[in-house]
């Protein structure tokens, strides 16, 4: 029961800290499908520390990448996931 409750309070707190970490304008530079990445030119992540540049991302969900195409502008949230940076949360 105490696992349960560890898990939940988890879950819930990392919820709380995507709902405040704020959106970010970028542009899709590159989708690989198969891959389950992104190619963005972002502006500053200001969550990571990093400044504006154009990088690979793995997405937590590949059906976000269905429809995606160069040149489209998007909002998202990246965090570093097991050691890579995963969008998190995207906006089309």
């Amino acid at each position: 029961m105490k696992t349960l409750i560890a898990a939940v309070a988890a879950a819930l707190l990392a919820g709380v800290v995507l709902a405040q970490t704020a959106l970010t304008a970028g542009e899709v530079v590159k989708v690989d499908k198969s891959g389950g990445k992104l190619t963005l030119k972002h502006e500053e992540l200001k969550n990571l520390d990093m400044p504006a540049m154009t990088m690979n991302f793995r997405v937590t969900d590949r059906t976000w990448l269905d429809g995606l195409a160069p040149g489209q502008k998007v909002r998202f949230v990246a965090e570093k996931v097991n050691g890579q940076y995963t969008v998190v949360r995207l906006e089309k």
